[in-house]
């Protein structure tokens, strides 16, 4: 299904073409009916000639209202471009046209409406001023129809020149991760919450979850409805009423996207292409404060201008908006930005979450440019660049792309040697092919620099390493584990190190080693405190797992063991408590090394602490 929405000047007869066309009045309000004025945005629908039907979308045109324009017209894939055959282009001819523009509406009928008003000559120079209007445009070259909805004259030719230019449109693209912007919310009598908008990217469904944003909440879908039809589930391009349950209509404001939980992430950041139209009344300033227009969102923001200072009118740049609330926007998106009068230029959204960038840099510029070059594989790379490690699921959805296009994109990448797909448990994770070369110049540099300093240790903390990495614990064990397969390092235990590395001690070091561990053994459950060792030789025999260190105190692992266990056995006798004075007493041992040892019980998660005593956490 498509939505054909009107875009004009004010007392042009949108609203009435609309009514002739569909036989239903788009003008809702009382206060519309008493001024004939479109305030709001009105619905209708028609059936076309080839039997298809069509929602339509109507826009107010006065100057006033250009805020609720731009929420209708953002959903749209046919624009009925009206001009009243009478008047000719008019001021907000002109804005609807450069708004149309920067949402990159490409597809559209150039409606002269009136004709009942003025002789054929008349038509033939409105028709020339109108094309003049148009060139340069998205819209340059669009048909033309010549109508008047008062006399009926020209209606059914516009009908079917909407059947024909729909046939040129593709099927809207269903990624599979459905947006519903909110262009309405109310509530119906015996069936609550309802909002209505147009679906793109995704389908819904009846009884399923989904998540409002930027709020967060949370609803289930109780019923879908198109055109007064019920509908068990909705695909991408319908016209869309759905009532929800679980949520009130007063919590949900226009602008909120409906969308499945948990995969979009709102924003107060993005990268973005930007361009100021030619009637803009002054160029786009650094840091300059504006109303941004996603959707059916309204938005404050600041455009931070990241190459030069300005962004002349009819000139495009590179720009951050960063606004004041979060929006939920993806990769591809249009805007529109606006002060308290005029529009000043709109653009596309490049890269969401973006962290603050810095102006006039080379690399960033370059990195924009090669987002918004329009070759996939050049923006997976700038994406992975920016966000690396991440899923394919992940890389699809900053792509805006579906999941399986996007496989197929990331296969070629793996193939041509530009990304690299690492595994784990926890899944597959992508890096682009400098990424992962840094990782892996990273680890190694770290793991060498760890044995020049602590020779005689095993390895290096496998922690410790991930902490250096900077990675999370899913990507960071595929990484040790693809760095080992190619025998970069070798991984033992808790450590990792270079495959080369020989911690061999050396024969006083073994002396020194062995006769510690005899001190320790010689009183297994008081062992000294005050027998002397290389601390690094210490660290050592813990990596071994030949110690315990509780503290000060130290125990022969072997002996914390059996005290592990008795204690557990003890607690198991004894409704599963555990006292300090009935250790103390089964190991014949003072009260300093009894607190040591239950103090690690406690930290490892063997027992936990009720005032004096403890209970066995498993017993």
């Amino acid at each position: 299904m498509f939505v054909v929405g009107t875009a004009g000047h004010v007392d042009h007869g949108k609203s009435t073409l609309i009514r002739a066309l569909s036989g239903i009045d788009p003008d809702r309000l009382k206060e519309e009916k008493e001024r004939g004025l479109t305030i709001e945005l009105g619905f209708a629908w028609v059936t076309l000639p080839s039997g298809r039907e069509v929602s339509m979308v109507d826009v107010p045109g006065h100057e006033r209202f250009v805020k609720n324009m731009l929420m209708g017209v953002g959903g749209i894939d046919l624009a009925l471009f009206i001009v009243a055959a009478d008047e000719g282009v008019m001021p907000q001819t002109r804005e609807h046209l450069a708004i149309l523009d920067l949402l990159d509406v490409k597809h559209a009928i150039i409606v002269l409406t009136k004709t009942d008003l003025v002789d054929p000559d008349w038509l033939e120079l409105v028709t020339a001023e109108v094309e003049e209007t148009l060139a340069g445009t998205a819209l340059e070259g669009s048909p033309v129809a010549t109508v008047s909805a008062e006399r009926g004259d020209g209606l059914e030719a516009l009908l079917v020149q909407i059947d024909n230019s729909l046939n040129d449109l593709p099927p809207r693209a269903d990624l599979g991760r459905p947006r519903l912007p909110v262009d309405r919310a109310f509530t119906m009598s015996g069936f609550g919450a309802v909002v209505t908008g147009t679906l793109a990217d995704g389908g819904l469904k009846v009884g399923q979850e989904i998540e409002l944003l930027p709020s967060g909440r949370k609803a289930r879908i109780r019923g879908l409805q198109s055109h007064q039809t019920p509908l068990d589930e909705a695909r991408p391009g319908i016209r869309l009423a759905v009532n929800l349950s679980g949520i009130e209509h007063s919590d949900i404001e226009r602008g909120e996207v409906l969308t499945t939980p948990g995969w979009l992430e709102p924003c107060t950041a993005f990268d973005a292409s930007v361009r100021v139209i030619d009637a803009a009344p002054r160029p786009l300033r650094h840091n300059h404060r504006l109303v941004l227009y996603s959707g059916t969102s309204e938005t404050p923001v600041t455009v931070r201008v990241l190459e030069g200072n300005t962004v002349p009118a009819g000139e495009s740049g590179w720009a951050q908006v960063r606004a004041t609330a979060p929006v939920p926007v993806v990769r591809g998106d249009r805007f529109v930005l606006r002060d308290t009068q005029d529009t000043i230029g709109g653009g596309v959204v490049l890269d969401t979450n973006a962290p603050r960038r810095r102006r006039n840099d080379p690399q960033v510029i370059g990195r924009l440019k090669a987002l918004a070059s329009g070759s996939a594989e050049s923006a997976a790379i700038e994406s992975l660049r920016g966000s690396e490690p991440v899923t394919a699921a992940a890389l699809a959805q900053s792509l805006n792309m579906p999941d399986a296009e996007a496989r197929e994109l990331i296969d070629r990448l793996l193939k041509d040697g530009q990304a690299v797909e690492i595994t784990s448990d926890a899944g597959a994770f992508l890096f682009s092919a400098p990424g992962w070369a840094g990782i892996q110049r990273v680890a190694l540099d770290s793991v060498k620099t760890y044995h020049a300093q602590y020779a005689i240790r095993p390895g290096m903390p496998r922690e410790e390493l991930r902490n250096r990495l900077k990675l999370r614990a899913g990507p960071f064990a595929g990484a040790i584990e693809r760095m080992t397969a190619d025998e970069a390092l070798a991984s033992q235990g808790a450590t990792v190190r270079l495959p080369s590395h020989d911690p061999a001690l050396s024969p006083e070091q073994q002396r020194a080693v062995d006769g510690y561990l005899a001190i320790l053994g010689s009183e297994p459950y008081s062992p000294r405190t005050d027998s002397p060792i290389d601390p690094e030789l210490l660290v050592r025999l813990e990596s071994e797992e030949r110690i315990v260190r509780c503290g000060d105190v130290v125990y022969l692992a072997s002996a914390f063991d059996d005290m592990s266990g008795r204690v557990g056995e003890l607690a198991r006798g004894d409704g599963g408590a555990i006292t300090i004075a009935s250790v103390r007493e089964m190991f014949g041992t003072s009260r300093k090394y009894t607190l040591a040892f239950l103090e690690e019980l406690d930290r490892r998660g063997v027992t936990v602490r009720r005032g004096d005593d403890r209970t066995l956490l498993n017993p």
